[in-house]
């Protein structure tokens, strides 16, 4: 029998009338001469009662949770005094149960789903999403894929899928690799992005191109990472970074206003990346709560303290950030995130009157006033210095901000939704290994027009790239940049990372050879869709976002992936494994 609805969608207007319902018995509770069952679908769970009469009730008694069952019965108000949230005001008296399918003992209950170890839950996923909160978050994510899609066709972008399976080209992190049967000793990459193939579109004429596509990538995992991922796609021809950034805080504020019912500031707040690093020592710095960074240099120059004077003398900075009060072992913690994070300390002080007590204050006792001034910090409060080399100073002192954060929950008072734009990355880094340059987005970034001359030169650490990241609540959702369409500055900065007229070649030929044929002006943006999901969802991990995620050690807990294979599907591509 065909149902008459979800069950949400069940209600007063067939008060009285018979209707048929589908679903799992999310609980059943027995007492004797009435059962009562709580029939749950995707759309929420109604209460249905069995009374002893009922032709319903043999089969009632067989019922346990997770059953499937079809229900026919009559629909009515449940007692005033008997309706609590999530059942609703309605419920259904059993003429007709038939039990569709049996269900073994759940390894968890679905109710206790939350306090659940995350391995129980993705070994059993399946069951997982049956609970209603997990659903939500599949529901949200369809819903922001549906605004996004209506909003991209209205502007007249064109969807086109690209290639799954193509060549290992270098974009910043580890191919995974597929042996090729066909051509033994030869190997297709899964696409870290689909970069050079939508350029390419663009030197199709495509003009407007999006796509949600999936990514692979292998590198460590955290709570925002997984080795397959979904990213929202897009660029454009003919267009310069001011007409990016625009369409995409339009798209923005269509998805949270459709999705949410969230209004997003317009224009969207702007900074450079020399600015992020240095107030917040993050290029996605957390915006929703203050405490920026000074900077003090110019006041340990010829300090006394040898620690301080040695780093600015050779270099160096000195950052310092106005905390809360901490005891000694909250600082030590805080110690402990800066030395993972490249320091060598932490040092610190604590405000008493006007001056400074504990830590280096005996060193800096001089400087109090002009410290306390700069970083308006409060009676009681602690200074935390980071000093060194710049990046190192900042970004290990920008750690501890985050940790502050997390310790006094400092986010909770600002706006649910702190999103905004970084600009002006520097077009080049410095690789940690080798100390060469290498590119800092990808090699296919253009660079500041004005900036172009600083080619080959000492200061092309000086280059300001036309790049720009989508930060949302300290995490970076966005990443995009205007492209080089011209093949002459594109085998410049081929040049520029230390790559060879043949090693250029080799790895792009024909990305060289397709920009010779007319390229236009264009640039573009992906975004990083499981993770817009997860902070728009209030989630804190990408994992409760994806239908089937990985676990942090990459594995796919439900169906035992990484797997080994048998001996004959490796000779098929030519491989054996080594001991």
């Amino acid at each position: 029998m065909k149902r008459s609805g979800y069950v949400a969608s069940v209600g007063e207007q067939q008060l009285g009338q018979t209707v048929t319902l589908q679903g799992w018995v999310a609980r059943r509770r027995d007492f004797g001469k009435l059962i009562f069952l709580e029939v749950r679908d995707r759309t929420g769970v109604l209460q249905v009662e069995v009374e002893p009469d009922s032709a319903a009730f043999a089969e009632a008694e067989k019922v346990r949770a997770e059953f499937v069952v079809e229900i026919e019965g009559e629909l009515r108000l449940r007692p005033e005094s008997q309706r609590k949230e999530g059942l609703g005001q309605f419920e259904v008296v059993a003429k007709r149960l038939q039990i569709l399918n049996e269900a073994k003992t759940p390894p968890f209950e679905l109710e206790q789903g939350e306090r659940v170890s995350e391995e129980i839950r993705m070994k059993y996923r399946y069951l997982d999403l049956r609970r209603p909160e997990m659903f939500e978050k599949l529901r949200l994510r369809s819903k922001v894929i549906a605004a996004l899609t209506s909003f991209l066709d209205a502007e007249g972008f064109l969807q086109v899928e690209t290639p799954m399976l193509t060549k290992s080209t270098p974009e910043g992190a580890r191919d995974f690799l597929v042996p090729s049967r066909l051509s033994k000793g030869e190997f297709y990459a899964l696409p870290q992005s689909p970069q050079l193939f939508k350029q390419l579109l663009m030197i199709a004429g495509v003009d407007r191109y999006y796509q949600f596509a999936r990514c692979f990538r292998d590198e460590d995992l955290r709570a925002d990472r997984q080795p397959d991922f979904t990213q929202l796609d897009m660029e454009m021809s003919f267009v310069d970074q001011e007409d990016i950034l625009a369409l995409n805080e339009r798209l923005l504020r269509h998805v949270f206003q459709t999705v949410l019912g969230e209004a997003l500031p317009s224009p969207l707040p702007r900074m450079t990346y020399a600015d992020a690093m240095n107030d917040y020592g993050s290029d996605k710095p957390d915006v929703r709560f203050d405490m920026k960074f000074a900077d003090v240099t110019d006041v340990f120059g010829g300090a006394e303290f040898k620690a301080f004077a040695d780093a600015v003398a050779n270099g160096g900075v000195v950052k310092v950030v106005a905390a809360p009060e901490l005891t000694r072992k909250q600082i030590d913690e805080l110690e402990r995130v800066a030395k993972q994070n490249g320091a060598r300390g932490l040092a610190w002080a604590k405000r008493e009157g006007n001056s400074l007590t504990g830590g280096i204050s005996k060193f800096v006792g001089a400087q109090a006033s002009e410290l306390i001034a700069r970083t308006g910090l409060a009676e009681g409060g602690t200074l935390l210095f980071s000093a060194g080399a710049w990046r190192t100073a900042v970004e290990a002192l920008g750690a501890v901000r985050l940790a502050l954060r997390d310790l006094f929950d400092l986010a909770a008072n600002g706006p649910k939704f702190a999103m905004l734009w970084v600009t002006d990355f520097p077009q080049l880094d410095r690789d940690p290994e080798t100390g060469t340059w290498t590119y800092m987005h990808h090699p296919f970034t253009a660079p500041h027009d004005e900036d172009l001359p600083l080619f080959g030169t000492d200061r092309q650490g000086e280059i300001r790239a036309k790049a720009y990241d989508l930060v949302l609540n300290g995490f970076e959702i966005g990443g995009g940049s205007v492209r080089i369409h011209s093949p002459e500055v594109q085998a410049t900065m081929f040049t520029a990372i230390g790559f060879s007229e043949e090693q250029a070649r080799a790895k792009f030929g024909f990305f060289m050879d397709a920009l010779g044929y007319g390229t236009p002006p264009h640039g573009g943006i992906a975004w990083g869709f499981d993770r817009l999901v997860m902070v728009m969802s209030g989630a804190t991990s990408i994992r409760e976002v994806i239908a089937f995620p990985k676990n942090n050690r990459g594995v796919d807990l439900m169906v035992e992936a990484p797997g080994s294979v048998d001996e004959g599907q490796l000779a098929e591509v030519g491989l054996a494994l080594r001991e």
